[in-house]
């Protein structure tokens, strides 16, 4: 499998040297600054393409190409944005860029409660707290009927946790959830936040579905012309927060998907923590489900706790099977290389690593510090490496 890491452009705390001593070979980023549906320029992939090489390294996946909320609701100028993105998918694959992630979240992306949760180590991982989280969407953002989406027992617990919170912590707790992302330059407030899920209370899960299958329609021919690979990315955390609907936080969702749009060009991004913050997901039966389709992959590990709280673990102290994964994806690079595929080796990233040693109290991007996703690139090639040597015979 192809080491690469995620990395955030010049700004990025973590240096291009850096992610060569981690022993990554390739780097996985975007045009951050050009993050708003707009054309990402030849000339602009050919300057940022030249910044990696000429640290030593290869640009081999992007991650992402915005698809912003105009094409996910399909109002406003989205027949223009659609057109962008494939102009923007044939630059990459034309300057070589063949691998092409993106996500349909909506509103959020990513989303967790605390980015910084202190670990019995004294390390700090990204976590997302149940209560918490009902505390702010019911009783602080007070969203439009948010208590059907829980329990009476968790909306109870969650007024008696928000009674224990400071002015501060309720602050901390609302810039977390709605107006923090790297690579984001824009943020919500709570009252445009209230406004944009108004918007998306007209869309259920179907007419998500049906959005996304729409732009694939069109963007997939593009990738096939140029002999690119789009890979979705899985919602994150794979499961409906805020009311709005989900359509990649499953098996049966990329069976789905799969299905409408048949391409080969169609592909996942495997995220075995967004899928795997959610226990029904069978990350080693995913992997081998769906191997021919997998074009990028995420590898990092959540532990579940029993009100349907997670952290993030130990990439291979958490509760989904890494090392089934990793071996079910060499399996399907063999199979790739036996009926020669071009793309026989899979990318992957080690990713959203914890804040740990030197790193603590430095300038970071959470879930991207160096010293983390150090640790879980050498743990997660030392699997591949005994996996590797244990089928060619070296050990037995």
């Amino acid at each position: 499998m192809q080491q690469t890491w995620r990395w955030f452009g010049p700004d990025d705390p973590v240096t291009l040297e850096q992610v060569r001593q981690a022993g990554a070979t390739g780097v996985v980023t975007a045009l951050h600054h050009m993050n708003q549906g707009q054309v990402w320029t030849p000339e602009a992939i050919a300057e940022r393409k030249a910044v990696i090489e000429a640290a030593g390294l290869t640009w081999d996946v992007v991650e992402s190409i915005g698809v912003g909320e105009e094409i996910k609701t399909r109002t406003g100028d989205y027949v223009q944005k659609i057109e962008n993105f494939k102009q923007s998918l044939r630059n990459v694959a034309r300057a070589g860029i063949k691998t092409v992630c993106y996500n349909f979240m909506v509103i959020t992306d990513w989303s967790r409660t605390n980015l910084m949760y202190r670990l019995p180590n004294g390390a700090y991982a990204l976590r997302y707290d149940k209560i918490d989280f009902a505390a702010y969407d019911v009783f602080v953002l007070k969203r439009k009927n948010a208590e059907a989406s829980y329990t009476p027992e968790v909306i109870e617990a969650a007024r008696a946790r928000l009674a224990e919170k400071t002015e501060a912590e309720i602050a901390e707790l609302e810039r977390v959830l709605i107006d923090w992302l790297p690579a984001r330059d824009f943020a919500y407030d709570r009252e445009s936040f209230r406004d944009m899920l108004e918007l998306y209370s007209k869309i259920d899960v179907e007419t998500l579905r049906a959005n996304l299958v729409a732009f694939l329609e069109e963007v997939t021919p593009v990738a096939e012309e140029e002999g690119a690979r789009l890979c979705i990315h899985a919602d994150d955390p794979a499961f409906p927060i805020f009311g709005l609907p989900r359509v990649m936080s499953t098996a049966a969702d990329v069976r789905a998907l799969f299905g409408a749009v048949p391409a080969e060009a169609n592909g996942l991004t495997l995220c075995t923590g967004s899928f795997g913050s959610n226990p029904q997901n069978d990350l080693v039966a995913m992997a081998r489900e769906f191997a021919p389709r997998i074009h990028f992959v995420h590898l990092r590990n959540t532990k579940h706790e029993a009100d349907g709280s997670f952290y993030e673990a130990d990439h291979l102290g958490g509760d989904t099977d890494l090392i089934g994964v990793a071996a079910a994806l060499l399996t399907e690079e063999e199979r790739r290389r036996a009926v020669g595929r071009a793309d026989a080796e899979i990318p992957f990233r080690p990713d959203h690593g914890h804040l740990m040693g030197d790193d603590i109290g430095k300038k970071t991007n959470p879930g991207y510090s160096f010293v983390g996703r150090l640790k879980g690139l050498a743990e997660l090639r030392g699997v591949i490496e005994t996996i590797e040597a244990f089928r060619s015979g070296r050990i037995a």
